[in-house]
């Protein structure tokens, strides 16, 4: 027969039990007090949760100061905008790769600000609006339904322009070096961002760019956006471009070669280009060692050398 027992009775043996000796209990593991010292977070970065008015959605920058920063409240630094900067994404790891850069006895990177943009919907915010009949490369039709919200880079980069640097130049002692990294779509975007508007950042870093979205729209059309860039007067300065790419198929290679040899054609006193052809990097490996190689070739001391 079973027995109900009542949430009263329940609590009153409850009671009981904790007054009786220890010895009466049921015995229980015990631990060594001194075997386990307390402990505490290791925080890199904050995370800042915004509402985009622009994007109409929550946002996330994920911010890592450089070490003395507090110490220093005169000084200001370059910051570094990661796209893909989700803790998920490329933040983390990026974030060691800043460190390491910026140490003394490496002295690839000042000491900087790294802010890292993380990703809602990569598809959308990466891409432009592709031609009506553009239809996705066969090597990706199994990812067609992630590319249905794809076209929104204009509103993305309206973003960046009118929300993300105002925060940053805001609450942060930034610098006037500003850049940007992106890499394959992000790479994408970057490139956009260059040709359509290329003084919201002096310092670009793009890897292995998928130039093959729209039939390559974007490349096609760049010889006229750098023409009407070099009609502009007041660009901002001499931008820096670092382009690179590994071993990662005929297309891609093909494309951001041609790019390159666009970018070449921009009055020296306009912009720098350096392009990088890794051959021991695939496309999931080269991001780290030319966003080093990027770091070197910007801002290594001379003393260092290349």
């Amino acid at each position: 027969m079973k027995t109900r027992i009542t949430a009263g009775a329940a609590a009153s043996l409850l009671a009981l039990a904790m007054c009786l000796p220890a010895a009466t209990r049921a015995a229980e593991p015990t631990r060594d007090a001194g075997s386990v010292p307390p402990s505490q977070p290791y925080v890199i970065a904050q995370t800042y949760r915004l509402q985009s008015q622009v994007l109409s959605e929550t946002r996330e920058l994920n911010i890592m100061l450089p070490e003395g920063y507090a110490e220093q409240p005169e000084r200001r630094y370059p910051v570094i905008y990661l796209l893909d900067g989700g803790q998920q994404e490329d933040f983390t790891h990026m974030a060691g790769a800043v460190q390491f850069a910026s140490f003394p006895w490496v002295e690839r990177l000042p000491p900087a600000i790294l802010v890292g943009i993380a990703n809602t919907d990569r598809k959308r915010d990466m891409t432009f609006k592709p031609a009506p009949d553009f239809v996705l490369p066969k090597w990706l039709q199994a990812y067609r339904e992630a590319y249905k919200t794809a076209g929104g880079s204009e509103q993305f980069i309206r973003y960046l322009e009118t929300e993300v640097q105002p925060f940053v130049a805001q609450n942060l002692r930034a610098g006037p070096d500003r850049i940007l990294i992106g890499q394959s779509l992000a790479g994408l975007l970057a490139t956009e961002v260059l040709l359509k508007k290329p003084t919201l950042f002096n310092h670009y870093v793009i890897m292995s760019p998928s130039l093959w979205w729209d039939q390559g729209s974007l490349l096609k059309q760049a010889p006229q956006w750098l023409k009407l860039q070099g009609q502009r007067s007041g660009s901002g300065g001499v931008r820096k471009v670092y382009l690179a790419v590994g071993k990662e198929g005929p297309e891609m290679e093909r494309d951001t070669r041609a790019l390159a040899a666009l970018l070449r054609r921009q009055p020296a006193a306009q912009q720098e280009l350096v392009f990088e052809t890794l051959p021991r990097e695939n496309h999931g490996s080269i991001l780290h060692p030319a966003a080093l190689s990027a770091f070197e070739h910007f801002f290594a001391s001379p003393k260092k050398g290349r």
